[in-house]
């Protein structure tokens, strides 16, 4: 990590969000949003519902630390297995992180779908579901891995589903019914 992305990393870590916002780190840049609209949050309680609660932390808030890449983002869903990260703190290491949700928003697209994706694979996170209420469709990106003519991360499996079609993740032990995702209007 470079002086700059200390200085940024301080300056995230001290920054003072308006109310309705929320903001994440990514690849040394402070990226501010506003608030999810509805559907966003309904398809999030959707997937909550149907994870295990005895089994795996379903966190809605949960910033993850890429500390290599001065990144600090707050996926919509976070869930870690019991036991992988119960220490205290605001940041959650990627390594002990399953599965990361983004449901994409008008301004997020390239964001979840090329940024995240790389951030996400190169963290080794397991299993990435992109859920996009804009095309009504999920993509299920597994297996992280550096691919080896470019050399960037990246996932192997990409499962894409429409709205209303069964999501399998197996490393969950489930499958997701998409049935009440609903396409942003």
């Amino acid at each position: 990590m470079t002086a700059i992305d200390d200085r940024m990393t301080g300056i995230f870590e001290n920054l003072e969000v308006p109310e309705g916002f929320k903001a994440e780190l990514i690849r040394g840049e402070i990226v501010m949003m506003a608030g999810p609209e509805m559907a966003h949050n309904l398809i999030v309680e959707s997937i909550v519902d149907q994870i295990p609660r005895a089994r795996w932390h379903r966190l809605q808030t949960q910033d993850v630390a890429f500390p290599a890449d001065a990144s600090e983002p707050q996926p919509d869903l976070v869930v870690i297995e019991r036991g992988a990260a119960d220490g205290p703190g605001r940041l959650v290491p990627a390594p002990a992180v399953t599965l990361v949700v983004e449901v994409v928003s008008k301004t997020s697209v390239l964001r979840d779908y090329r940024t995240k994706r790389e951030l996400y694979a190169e963290g080794a996170i397991p299993v990435y579901l992109i859920v996009d209420p804009i095309k009504g469709l999920c993509v299920l990106l597994t297996e992280p891995t550096r691919a080896a003519a470019s050399g960037l991360p990246d996932y192997v499996a990409e499962r894409t589903t429409k709205f209303g079609e069964p999501v399998p993740v197996d490393l969950l032990g489930i499958t997701l019914d998409t049935a009440e995702f609903r396409p942003y209007s």
